[in-house]
């Protein structure tokens, strides 16, 4: 997540209409063959000025799609919407004109669960959207807090949700009851020099640990989960993530990472196992602001905020190539 919408400006308005016109080539590495990521094109073109910045994205078993949008500067009010895979859009929440709404992520009975950024003490914190049911906020978070990326553990029992501005880690019971730290460290921390604070951003809940990334820092995390649900050693898995945002993982065995990097780097890079990263996609393939990735088999969605100009907000999907995928590059 990035907040930069002080520094944003009106702009005409983006039709919000499905488009499948190709991007530019993904950019490749001298040492592949291939492209990872090929046949990139724009699922969805979004309204930023109407305060359609995508945020987050979980991909739902009938292939539909979850995603946040933050609101916008004018007192555009946040909301969480679905997108089927013909691309019918459904207002499942709104938010008030002056929250934002991020992360998300889903348990298996179908029950949505969602941050929300307030100034208010009522509003700030984790909500749940149970299937046909009404927004509830199930846990509070502090004032000052900024909760953002968003987890749920394979039992459905723990949510976790990162504190941006914090540095820290909450642990929410998805049975009810109050939020607590479950990790704070100077990894998850902003840089206290950066212009834009942003510490702990994306998470995931993967093979056994949490996995977040690090905005200022650059750094994408692995932290294992004890069997008494406590935090592990922290291990960075790689350092070279300028402007990490959210990523996903494309295969649930393997510990290979789609990570976006957000405005100004622009990018989509391939963590791999071994610590190395290699650059997938770029502007040229028009990211603009890319804020996460989720992957369906081999089809791999990106967010694209749009918060540089042109705010070129968007929904982009692409292939996924696996065998290049799974080949560790040469050079970092």
């Amino acid at each position: 997540m990035l907040i930069r919408f002080t520094r944003v400006a009106a702009i005409p308005a983006l039709a919000a209409v499905l488009v499948s016109a190709p991007s530019a080539s993904a950019a490749t590495a001298g040492d592949r063959a291939q492209p990872v990521i090929n046949h990139v094109k724009t699922a969805a073109a979004f309204d930023f000025a109407c305060g359609d910045a995508p945020e987050n994205i979980t991909v739902n078993p009938d292939g539909s799609l979850t995603v946040s949008m933050l609101g916008a500067p004018a007192h555009k009010p946040p909301k969480l919407i679905r997108i089927t895979s013909s691309g019918h859009r459904t207002t499942l929440a709104g938010g008030h004109q002056d929250d934002q709404i991020t992360g998300n992520t889903r348990s298996s009975d179908g029950t949505v669960y969602y941050n929300v950024v307030s100034d208010d003490a009522s509003r700030n914190g984790t909500w749940k959207l149970p299937p046909h049911g009404r927004p509830q906020r199930l846990a509070a978070l502090p004032a000052g807090s900024l909760p953002n990326g968003l987890a749920i553990d394979p039992t459905d029992h723990t949510l976790y949700a990162a504190d941006s501005l914090n540095g820290a880690v909450w642990a929410i019971p998805v049975s009810g009851g109050p939020a607590r730290i479950w990790l704070t460290s100077p990894a998850l921390a902003p840089d206290p020099e950066a212009s834009l604070k942003l510490g702990v951003n994306g998470l995931r809940f993967h093979k056994g640990a949490v996995w977040a990334s690090n905005f200022n820092r650059g750094t994408l995390l692995r932290i294992p989960v004890t069997a008494h649900g406590t935090p592990g050693p922290i291990h960075t898995v790689t350092d070279n993530l300028p402007d990490a945002d959210d990523f996903s993982f494309p295969d649930n065995r393997s510990d290979t990472v789609l990570a976006a990097q957000n405005d100004p780097a622009d990018r989509v890079s391939i963590v791999h196992p071994n610590g190395t990263t290699q650059t997938a996609l770029t502007a040229g393939d028009g990211l603009a602001s890319p804020t996460t990735t989720a992957v369906r088999g081999n089809r791999l969605y990106i967010a694209d905020a749009g918060f540089a100009t042109p705010h070129a907000a968007k929904l982009q999907r692409a292939t996924i190539t696996a065998d290049a995928l799974d080949a560790h590059p040469r050079h970092h």
